[in-house]
Parts: C-alpha cells; structure tokens; sequence
C-alpha cells in the first residue's frame, strides 16, 4: 500500500459531509484526520451518525482552517453556499489540496456568482483558478488543480445527460428543457417546514421555478463544450420527492439536424467510451434505486420522433455522484490516484 494522505473533512455532519466520512474512512490512501462541525463540535461522529460506529473515532471540532492545515494534506469543505470562501483562501494559501462542495468557487464569473447568490465575492483571482469538478469533462485540469469546486447534484445530471450533444454542436440551445427530481436530503439536514415528513410524504412539489442557483452552473458548462458556439439559455424546474436521497432528471432539447436514435445512441457510446462512472441504458430507463449509494451517472437517450424532440434521462444518487463521491473522484486525481479509488462498491438494492 502506498503512501496515506491526511484528510480533513469541514462541515462533516451535514448528509454530503457524513457522506464524505463515510467513503473517506474506507478509501485505501486516505487517512481521516479531522472533521468539523459548527453545531455539533465536541460531539464523537458515532453518537451523531451510529452508522459509523466502529468505523470512525474522531470528535466534531469548530472549524478552524490553519488548524486543519496543520493536521491535514488534503481538505474537503462540506459547508453551505457562500460560508466557504474564507476557509478555502485559508486552505489554498496553506498549500493544500482542496475540494469544495458548495458553490462559492463553480462559477467562473464574479458577477454571475453574485447575482445568483446575492453576496460579493471576495477571491475573483482564485474563483478563475478553480477548476470545474466534472471529471468526464475537465479531468486533465483536476489532475493539476490545487482548488476544484465540485459541482452541484443537479448540475452533475444534466450536463453528463446533455454534454454529447453539445460537444458535437447539436442542440438548438434555445430549446433546452430540465425537469429533475431530487430526494429530500438533497435540502441538506437542517429542519425546514417542507422537509417536515407530513409535508413531504405522499407528494410531490416543484419549487425555484426559473430560479434555481444550480441554473447557471448548467448553462456555463454547456455553454463551454466543443464546437457548441453562444451562450446557453435553459429552463429548469426542480422538484421535491418523498424519497430520502436519488435524482432523476428529464432533458428535452430540439436538435440542428435530425439523426436516428441508433445513431445518437452511438454518440454517447463513443462519447462517453471509458467513463467508469457513466452508465449507457438502451432498453431500461434509468432510476434512481439503481445507483442508490453509488458514485455512478445512468444515462438514456431516447427520441420522439413524431414532435421532434430528443429526451435524455439521468439518474444519480445526490450524496454520492452528486456530492462526496464525485469530490473524492476529483480529490484522486488530484493526488495521482486511479480515480475510482474508493469509489467501486456496488449499489445497495432495492
């Protein structure tokens, strides 16, 4: 076995975080140094997450970046949307590894950035040096950043769903529809009114309709794809579903030119030729209970011919390929490890 990195784990006791621990605490070349938590510091992580018990011994601590930087060669930062500025430009000037889960470094504008997140950025320069965390799209620039900002789980499905098309300059980028579902943990942990079980249970709920902040990291990566020229304009609705973790998204697009589905099916096979991670379905549509607890993307493409639309499907499981997992998918790239090192357990069914 070679050599083990030190790892830390910030806002660890969130769902991504306790995610995050979980396939950390298994990984062959990770050894968990430390993990924090605002609300529960001082507490051990099994009296917060019994699933770990026997697994990890640590306690949550306060958030502290120059006492994990002394502690760890590789940071994970698990925190909320606009709380993770300061203690990414904390890590980085330490010299460390860091992937961050929340949205303060994905966006390469800043204006962009603040618009959709109503708060000034404070590190413009570093927001530009981060790399964009999808693996299948910008693995060369992971394997040599110091900084990548993992994307969102929505955002992971649609551009895996959507990204052949674009790369070829096939879509008629007006035309792009999103219509995803997500598991309740997608929320995060903290208590909230439409989280409450009566509110959740036995329905489902759209919400953010046209607002959604993942919104731009969808239309920045299409936009950024070969051969696609022009921004890109999508509409995309979330919804709330009473499942506990899963994402399944619907893409509609209208293309340039018509093509028979065996050929566009053949453009994902040659696309995605490879992928680890990225599963290609012909005759069963993806579903979320397929990739419960996995780091995979199921992908289907399908047509309908007679309105002359072209309909994608993709499933991921938000913690994992939408979260911990793909942040650790990035984080061993970053350190020169196979990047499915940790990442190759089954999916639990049903």
């Amino acid at each position: 076995m070679g050599k083990k990195f030190r790892v830390a784990i910030a806002g660890a006791s969130g769902y991504a975080g306790a995610e995050l621990v979980r396939l950390a605490s298994a990984h062959p070349y990770f050894a968990v140094t430390a993990v924090t938590s605002e609300k529960s510091a001082g507490q051990s992580v099994a009296s917060v997450f019994p699933s770990l018990t026997g697994i990890v011994d640590h306690r949550f601590e306060a958030l502290a970046p120059d006492v994990l930087a002394e502690r760890a060669d590789a940071i994970f930062l698990a925190l909320p949307h606009t709380k993770s500025q300061d203690p990414v430009a904390a890590c980085i000037k330490a010299g460390k590894f860091v992937v961050d889960l929340s949205a303060d470094y994905r966006l390469k504008d800043v204006g962009t950035y603040e618009r959709w997140y109503q708060t000034p950025h404070a590190y413009p320069q570093l927001l530009k040096e981060a790399v964009y965390g999808l693996p299948e799209l910008h693995r060369r620039a992971i394997a040599k950043a110091k900084l990548v900002a993992s994307p969102g789980c929505y955002p992971t499905a649609a551009i895996l769903q959507l990204a052949p098309l674009f790369a070829k300059g096939l879509v008629q980028p007006e035309t792009i529809v999103i219509d995803a579902k997500s598991g309740v943990s997608g929320a995060g942990r903290s208590p909230a009114l439409p989280y409450h079980f009566p509110e959740a249970h036995e329905s489902l709920e759209p919400y953010k309709i046209g607002q959604h902040r993942h919104t731009p990291e969808i239309e920045q990566e299409l936009s950024g794809l070969q051969e696609q020229v022009g921004p890109v304009t999508v509409t995309f609705t979330p919804h709330l579903v009473p499942m506990n973790r899963g994402i399944l998204s619907t893409a509609y697009c209208r293309l340039t030119q018509a093509m028979p589905l065996a050929d566009l099916r053949n453009l994902y096979r040659e696309f995605y030729k490879g992928e680890r991670f990225v599963r290609l379905y012909d005759d069963i549509v993806p579903n979320p209970r397929y990739i419960k607890g996995t780091n995979y993307c199921d992908v289907g493409v399908y047509a309908d011919a007679r309105a002359g639309w072209v309909v994608t499907v993709a499933a991921v499981d938000n913690l994992v390929k939408g979260a911990a997992g793909q942040a650790i998918q990035a984080m061993n790239l970053m350190l020169g490890f196979p990047e499915e090192t940790g990442l190759t357990a089954p999916g639990s069914y049903p």
